[in-house]
C-alpha cells in the first residue's frame, strides 16, 4: 500500500493511565471490572506490543506517537474532549480526532480495518 499523504503525523492516545501505576490500574480494571481500552487492543496483547502493530506502522509511512491520557497536554486535551481513545491527524500543525472511540471498538483486533479506517478518513470516505 501507498504511504499516506496529507498528513504529518498520527497520535493514538489510550484511555488508560501510563507508568507502573497506571499499567497495573488498567490490568485490574480489565481483570475485574470489565473496563478496556480500544487501542490497547489494537496495539498490544498481555503486556507485548503486536508485532502486527508495527508492520501496518510502517506501511503508513508517517510518524505514528502513541500516549496515555496522563501524558496529554493542554492542547491535545481541548482537541479530543475526553473522549478517549482516539486517533489524532497532525495536518499542517493542525491537530483534529481522525478515528474516535466507536471506531477504535468496531476495528476489535483487526489492525487491517483500522488501516482501511485510517485511510479512508484521511481521503475523507
Amino acid at each position: 500500500m501507498k504511504p499516506l499523504r496529507g498528513v504529518d503525523r498520527l497520535i493514538g492516545i489510550y484511555d488508560a493511565d501510563g507508568g507502573l501505576l497506571g499499567e497495573v490500574r488498567y490490568a485490574l480494571g480489565k481483570v475485574f471490572a470489565n473496563g478496556h481500552c480500544s487501542l490497547c487492543d489494537l496495539t498490544h496483547r498481555g503486556l507485548k506490543r503486536r508485532a502486527e502493530w508495527d508492520t501496518m506502522v510502517e506501511r503508513l509511512g508517517v510518524p505514528f506517537a502513541l500516549l496515555h491520557r496522563n501524558e496529554m497536554d493542554d492542547a491535545l486535551r481541548l482537541v479530543t474532549r475526553s473522549a478517549l481513545p482516539c486517533l489524532l491527524a497532525d495536518r499542517d500543525a493542525q491537530l483534529e480526532v481522525l478515528l474516535g472511540p466507536d471506531d477504535l471498538a468496531a476495528c476489535g483486533t483487526d489492525l487491517e480495518e483500522l488501516e482501511r479506517r485510517i485511510r479512508a478518513a484521511l481521503a475523507g470516505a
